[in-house]
């Protein structure tokens, strides 16, 4: 028997009690006669004692030749510590150790296994198993479990069923690039891993299976940031017979139960939003409603006052910063050099302060008198105190400016609190989504959304204006999941297929297995997958999913701990008949 109790389970009731621990040094500090040992596992950490007095010789001759992270097994009498350690559950007593057995000596680490490490990103990466021993990166996987096991929970109890589909399938070319695998028993023919089960739950659906369920991994060969990931995990799931509300209605249940499990929140029924009113109040289809800052658009009253710049716009738009207006010309200085990055791209800024005395100032005065502002202020909601801030230019291009300029002031100020949770509902989105550099539509979801009915005559005569039955959850300015009711005959299909851009043949080659299936009894069927990743990370306070992921990739898509991707031998290529000619 390694161990009685793990190193956070003993507490003052367990004194005089002779028990076995095991574990890793976390910290060892040798006072001569004394020598104090804090033992970390997976539950928590236990101080060890070795006394010259009352510890064997040769147990504390031992004691004085462990270094960090060694792996030592101990047996001891649990006594009362003298200095208790209100931070630690442990931290009313400690073990005097008796029997002292290293199970395995190790190396200095190449950083602190701390909670505060010394190690930066890269090495932390490289060593990564070395950082799942830090609170932090453990916590956040136990967290990611829990979260995990809740959902399950959840699903199961609704009567969803858990199945597995397949992770080499074929190809298609819509959506992101797919990851490439060859088939040694299949010259010249290649899987590709999936981006998401989607063609399958639908399958499954057609097989009567009614509600399905998965956790499971995905892949998509694109560029990473700090959301995105080549290989990550979906709540992937579908139900046959529902409509959007039924949908809806179970994952908004879902996501509540998440809040309240996690956190202890209850949270009131998730608000609802249309795919053009969340453009035009926040410039994205997935704003933060944390806070304020609703776009207004200016073009009624800040046109036709002979100011060049905002005459010939398609749209000026302004947002209202509550309490800025007392920000000094440097600071309105830096947010517009903020703006004019390549990032974001806008030209310039104007800006209005709402004195508290009522009046306005302005750095466009010389066009704008105070009743002018004033209704600019009406326009953006603005109060006494508030700071205006306009942009102007073609509409897409300026709503995605202000948008990015709404976030980085929530951010300045204060405002995205990562222990406020604000859920809503994105609907109503286009069905096609315009390719100018292909000049064709792609679907903006995938293929297999259903239009809204009464948008089905639309397809032939202006397909710009087909709203999807499609909707995504948003939480904290986050996309954490998205679904749609899927068409489910193969008349509708075929004619999604052909405003896509597909041949008949093509269509029949690429996805004939589904439209086949249709004509088997499809019923009506809808789903929704969640992001686990993402979801974990902003249920966690954070934005940034890598650290919710036991082993994941850098920005390049490498894993740098065990070297992937990396080269194959010559003969592994000429057995999976594949030919690769040397660059000189």
């Amino acid at each position: 028997m390694y161990r009685t109790h793990n190193c956070g389970a003993l507490r003052a009731s367990d004194i005089n009690t002779e028990v076995t621990l095991s574990g890793w040094v976390s910290k060892h500090r040798d006072k001569g006669f004394m020598i104090w040992v804090d033992l970390r596992d997976r539950y928590g950490i236990t101080q060890l004692i070795f006394d010259a007095e009352r510890t064997d010789k040769e147990v504390f001759e031992a004691a004085k030749q462990l270094g960090r992270e060694f792996v030592i097994q101990v047996t001891g009498q649990v006594i009362e510590r003298a200095s208790k350690n209100p931070n630690i559950s442990t931290g009313d007593i400690e073990i005097l150790v008796t029997s002292l057995k290293i199970l395995n000596k190790s190396t200095t680490p190449p950083f602190t296994i701390e909670d505060e490490t010394d190690g930066g990103e890269d090495i932390r990466m490289k060593y990564r198993y070395l950082d799942i021993r830090r609170n932090p990166v453990k916590n956040n996987l136990l967290f990611r479990h829990k979260v995990a096991q809740e959902v399950r929970n959840y699903l199961s109890n609704q009567d969803f069923c858990e199945v597995e589909t397949p992770y080499l399938i074929s190809s298609t070319p819509e959506g992101a690039r797919d990851f490439i695998v060859p088939s040694r028993m299949n010259p010249g023919e290649f899987y590709a891993l999936p981006q998401s089960p989607q063609t399958f739950k639908q399958l499954l659906m057609v097989g009567g299976m009614d509600k399905y369920f998965q956790i499971v991994k995905c892949f998509r060969d694109e560029d990473l940031r700090a959301d995105r990931q080549p290989e990550f995990t979906q709540i992937d799931c579908e139900m046959a017979f529902v409509t959007q509300e039924d949908v809806i209605n179970t994952f908004e249940g879902m996501t509540k139960h998440l809040l309240k499990s996690t956190h202890g929140i209850e949270v009131a029924d998730f608000p609802r939003m249309t795919y053009k009113e969340a453009m035009e109040q926040y410039g994205n289809d997935k704003p933060d409603i944390r806070f304020g800052m609703k776009f207004g658009e200016l073009n009624k009253v800040a046109q036709h006052k002979d100011f060049p710049v905002f005459n010939t716009a398609e749209l000026v738009v302004g947002i209202a910063v509550p309490g800025a207006a007392s920000f000094t010309r440097k600071e309105i200085d830096a947010l517009i050099n903020w703006v004019k990055r390549p990032q974001v791209g806008a030209l310039g800024m104007v800006y209005c302060k709402y004195e508290l005395d009522g009046s306005f100032k302005s750095s466009v005065d010389k066009f704008y008198d105070q009743e002018d502002l004033r209704t600019w202020a009406e326009i953006t909601g603005a109060k006494p105190g508030d700071l205006i801030l306009v942009l102007s230019g073609q509409a897409d291009k300026t709503r995605t400016q202000m948008s990015a300029l709404r976030m980085e002031l929530g951010n300045k100020l204060g405002l995205r609190k990562s222990n406020e949770f604000a859920p809503l509902w994105v609907v109503d989105f286009p069905l096609f989504e315009w390719d100018e550099e292909t000049q064709r539509y792609f679907a903006m979801h995938h293929p297999f959304t259903s239009p809204k009915p009464e948008d089905i005559p639309l397809l032939d005569t202006d397909p710009a204006k087909v709203r999807a039955n499609a909707y995504d959850l948003v939480l904290n300015g986050n996309e954490i999941g998205g679904g749609s009711i899927r068409i489910h005959d193969k008349e509708t299909q075929e004619l999604m297929f052909k405003h896509l851009g597909f041949t008949k043949e093509e269509a029949q080659q690429q996805f004939g297995f589904l439209m086949d299936a249709f004509q088997y009894g499809a019923p009506p069927h809808g789903g929704l997958a969640f992001g686990l990743d993402r979801l974990v990370a902003i249920l966690g306070g954070q934005e940034t999913i890598r650290d919710f992921i036991a082993f994941p990739k850098n920005n390049s898509g490498r894993d740098i701990m065990i070297d992937a991707p990396s080269k194959v031998r010559p003969e592994q290529l000429v057995e999976l008949h594949i030919s690769v000619q040397d660059k000189e």
